[in-house]
């Protein structure tokens, strides 16, 4: 597995990580058994990064991955969440401080190498209710006892190497006042064949929503990396969800019936018929042409089963795409 750095930090990661959230499945509701198999052969491919989050399931991921390591006595990179939710508004930095402590202990880790918050920056206070927390209002990044400063705080006391956020999308601005600081050194972000503006200028004829704004250009002038988080489209880049079945039974389930009243299934059928023509997989030829943007720092797969990494380690193996393979892509995003 190739290794690439995370922007301009002295930090290495391989270019294909391993997500542990809910949808995939395996390290919130697998068998341990099956999780311990998965990921040694995961580590003995050559990943290297491990992307995980309070949220996925409820604390079950980090401790399920805490577990697994430890008896494998092996010590990836690893990067974990704060998610800010609307009770957490009015001491943000010190829920930032204990949300980590508690990620710390279930992961039995006493540091991680990278903290991201969960909470997408945007310019308009959103409505946060419950158990939300997709977005945050920028202010709250800024403010006194905001985001910046727990930021700041857990990077102090060694209680991680460095931080980041997630992109939600059209949120350009909001996400480069926030390079700006210097304090951020990973973002995630979708970025796939399906919807690919967080690494193109919006291609005109593609109609798809939300608008990343290349962000991956801006994050590389930052001196940012990137790991992109669900490059199948939530599955609909795979060829089990275009033969109208579910992906693996852990997996989160898709209502195929929905999709194709939508017509989200149209223009995901034109790139597997492309990836035959190649005679490719198609989630190879999604992924691969991920990493052929050279300013990704990894791809994060949602591994449910150990045969899904042989898709991982054909891509890396196999590199970019060809120039005009690429022209073929833009061809159907144009049509």
């Amino acid at each position: 597995m190739k290794q690439r750095r995370v922007g301009s930090t002295d930090l290495s990661i391989s270019e294909i990580g391993f997500g542990c959230g809910s949808n995939a499945g395996l390290m919130v509701s697998g068998e341990h058994a099956e999780q311990l198999r998965v990921i040694e052969r995961a580590l003995e491919c050559g990943i290297t990064y491990f992307d995980n989050a309070p949220d996925y399931g409820a604390g079950a991921a980090e401790i399920n991955l805490g577990r697994v390591l430890r008896e494998l006595d092996a010590e990836p990179v690893i990067n974990t969440k704060v998610e800010i939710r609307a009770e957490n508004l009015g001491n943000i930095a010190g829920h930032i401080v204990r949300s980590v402590e508690d990620s710390l202990r279930r992961l039995n880790r006493v540091s991680v190498d990278i903290v991201q918050i969960h909470n997408g920056p945007v310019a308009t206070k959103p409505v946060m209710e419950g158990e939300y927390y997709a977005t945050l209002w920028a202010e709250d990044y800024y403010r006194p006892d905001g985001v910046l400063e727990g930021v700041n705080a857990i990077l102090r006391q060694g209680k991680a190497r460095c931080a980041g956020f997630v992109c939600r999308g059209n949120d350009s601005n909001e996400v480069r006042q926030l390079l700006d600081t210097g304090l951020f050194h990973m973002v995630n972000v979708p970025y796939t064949l399906l919807n690919p503006t967080a690494g193109y200028l919006g291609p005109k004829k593609l109609d798809v929503r939300p608008d990343y704004g290349n962000v991956i250009s801006v994050a590389e002038a930052a001196g940012c990396g990137i790991a992109v988080f669900s490059p199948l489209a939530g599955g609909l880049l795979t060829d089990a969800i275009l033969n109208g079945q579910q992906t693996h039974p852990l997996a989160r389930k898709k209502n195929i019936e929905v999709l194709e009243a939508k017509g989200a299934l149209h223009k995901a059928r034109e790139f597997q018929a492309l990836a035959a023509r190649e005679n490719v997989a198609l989630v190879e030829l999604a992924y691969r042409f991920v990493l052929s943007n050279t300013s990704v720092s990894t791809l994060l797969g949602g591994i449910t089963a150990a045969e899904q990494l042989n898709a991982a380690a054909a891509a890396s193996t196999a590199g970019p795409l060809s120039h005009n393979l690429i022209t073929e892509i833009e061809a159907i995003w144009h049509s």
